[in-house]
């Protein structure tokens, strides 16, 4: 998986302001059930958000390993909200194209 450039965060960024989040960690953390539902939501619109209800200072952790586990990048995190975006493998399905640079 290749990291994600400036500008294509950027863009990542810009596109999922206006995005609710479709996942949410609560107090038991990062729990085989919120991987498979960010996986789920991954595969169906590439670019999603997932809300802290608990375990707010563990955000960064928490979201680096859902990254990790899910195969996709952590756009950013702001607030009590992260960003994570995988590239749909299937094109006709693709949605989002992002910048080369």
């Amino acid at each position: 998986m290749d990291q994600l450039k400036g500008s294509q965060r950027r863009r990542l960024r810009s596109l999922a302001h206006g995005l609710r989040p479709l996942a949410q960690v609560g107090k038991q953390g990062m729990t085989d059930t919120v991987v498979q539902a960010v996986d789920e939501a991954l595969e169906a619109h590439e670019l999603i958000k997932v809300k802290f209800v608990e375990r707010k200072g563990e955000k960064r952790a928490i979201s680096e390993a859902i990254a990790l586990r899910t195969a996709s990048h952590l756009v950013g995190i702001v607030g009590h909200v992260a960003t994570f975006y995988r590239r749909q493998e299937d094109d006709a399905k693709r949605a989002i194209e992002l910048p080369d640079g």
